[in-house]
């Protein structure tokens, strides 16, 4: 079954990915071509039918993409709902074992739930180091072996899932160590990772990615993505508004934080802009113009 040649529309998606990732995540061209590359091997059976379609682990500070990159690829992909998401930092405990796998006979768990929700899709293990030892010889299995028993006593065959691994271990050093170049930052994080990991999970890994700060232009092309669909949104509801570049730098500065990156830019670009779209609307003038750095009051505006 594994040989089918895959449908056109697949293919497509596959085909896709070039264009839609670059576009979404902003300042990592150089991880982007791995992930696309594994997910198409992955996609096209070119892989080991015992493991995962995939595994990846995906390092470097808050709010730079990690995660985003995961969506993004998973929606288009399978489309939406295919995303299965642990926060490891839930996972603390012991008892966090019985959570994923069930804890009392006849209990499928968190996993077992989304074997029967999903033959296919993305599992995502965010902030990975901070699982429990015994949380971690689970993703071991899954990594391994593609296979998990549950409390039920089935064995579950997770071959269909790509495994996704975050973690922001030795990024605080990236955000220090601002002179060293991109390649010593990356041997320094992937170092920190396998200490933190475990050598035994990082060897299992096929993908090991360091994501890298977003440097300030890579933060205005971030802003004026969100802008866009924000201006679009607008656009369905009547309000024809045209973007002024000097409304960039203000989001930056009000969206973009040193710990979480540009996790804040989408709230601050809807917010800003509705501001300046209900100022207008309030006022009983429609909201058509150009949006733009109102310098007086430090927000944006239509003029």
């Amino acid at each position: 079954a594994m040989n089918k040649t895959p449908d056109s529309n697949k293919l497509t998606k596959l085909q896709e990915l070039d264009l839609l990732l670059p576009r979404e995540i902003r300042g990592q061209s150089h991880t982007i071509p791995r992930i696309i590359s594994a997910v198409r091997r992955g996609e096209l059976g070119l892989t080991k039918p015992s493991r995962p379609r995939g595994s990846f682990l995906l390092l470097g500070p808050t709010g730079v993409g990690k995660t985003e990159t995961v969506v993004v690829a998973t929606n288009h992909v399978f489309g939406e709902g295919k995303l299965f998401r642990f926060d490891m930092s839930e996972f603390q405990n012991q008892e966090a074992l019985g959570l994923l796998l069930g804890a009392r006979l006849g209990e499928i768990g968190y996993l077992g739930a989304v074997r029967e929700r999903a033959a296919e899709g993305s599992l995502l293990f965010d902030e990975a180091e901070k699982a429990h030892p015994r949380v971690l010889d689970i993703l071991l299995q899954l990594l391994d072996a593609a296979r998990l028993t549950v409390a039920t006593g089935q064995t579950l065959d997770f071959s269909g899932f790509y495994v996704w691994l975050t973690s922001n271990i030795g990024s605080a050093e990236l955000m220090s160590l601002q002179h060293s170049n991109e390649a010593t930052l990356e041997r320094h994080v992937l170092t920190r990772a396998q200490q933190a990991l475990r050598p035994e999970i990082f060897a299992r890994v096929n993908e090991k990615l360091v994501f890298h700060r977003l440097s300030y232009e890579h933060q205005l092309e971030i802003a004026e993505k969100f802008l866009s669909r924000e201006i679009e949104f607008l656009a369905a509801r009547g309000h024809r508004i045209e973007l002024d570049k000097t409304a960039l730098p203000l989001l930056v500065r009000k969206g973009f934080h040193p710990k979480l990156g540009a996790r804040p830019m989408r709230d601050a670009v809807e917010k800003l802009v509705g501001d300046a779209v209900t100022e207008c609307l309030l006022t009983g003038r429609p909201a058509c113009g150009i949006l733009a750095h109102d310098e007086l009051h430090d927000r944006l505006g239509v003029f």
